[in-house]
């Protein structure tokens, strides 16, 4: 990869692998591609879901309501999701086959008990950062290559928020993978395509 790409890695989480609380079918699939990747590029970030075990984003926090409903937030609409990723578990772990040490920053989202974070970039609310762009800005990035999970939630939002941000964006598919969740694969893949990403 050239000198101002990076490479950014999606959340490959226990939770989001088999097994886990809130499994990517064939989310272990993405990690021999994504560790070759690695070896190619010089600007390595992964993110991280780390939730408090009362996150807002819960289902169980939130009183007869279930998995993957959707209820209104002061931010807008809200997916809730089984308890998942909660800071110090065994679940919010790295998968053990990814190649953590290639890592040269890991930035940490949805730790704010009252929003969730899908975007490596922004919170939910799309205001509040968490300070991705001002690093590799400091690295002069201009482009960036995602990969990770889940292709049509967190691997999305942060090319849609990239994008916004002025890089060219690349999605490697072959290292990706998808909830899909009521047609959100063609959805998120159709306005990735809108916004100018590059879809591998």
């Amino acid at each position: 990869m050239p000198k101002n790409d990076a490479l950014l890695v999606i959340d490959v989480q226990n939770d989001f692998c088999e097994g886990g609380a809130l499994a990517v079918p064939g989310g272990s699939e993405v990690i021999a591609p994504i560790n070759e990747m690695l070896k190619h590029s010089d600007i390595n970030v992964f993110s991280q879901d780390w939730h408090p075990s009362d996150h807002s984003s819960f289902a169980d926090v939130h009183p007869n309501k279930n998995p993957f409903e959707v209820v209104s937030m002061p931010y807008g609409s809200q997916v809730l999701w089984p308890r998942h990723c909660v800071q110090g578990s065994e679940g919010a772990v790295f998968h053990k086959t990814l190649n953590v040490n290639a890592a040269q920053l890991v930035v940490r989202k949805g730790f704010r008990t009252e929003i969730d974070s899908y975007s490596a970039f922004f919170e939910n609310d799309h205001t509040t950062v968490t300070g991705l762009h001002g690093y590799l800005t400091s690295r002069s990035v201009k482009s960036i290559t995602l990969v990770g999970l889940a292709l049509d939630f967190c691997v999305y939002y942060s090319a849609m928020d990239a994008r916004k941000l002025g890089y060219d964006v690349t999605v490697e598919s072959h290292a990706c993978r998808a909830i899909d969740l009521d047609g959100s694969l063609d959805a998120a893949l159709t306005q990735m395509k809108s916004a100018g990403v590059v879809l591998k």
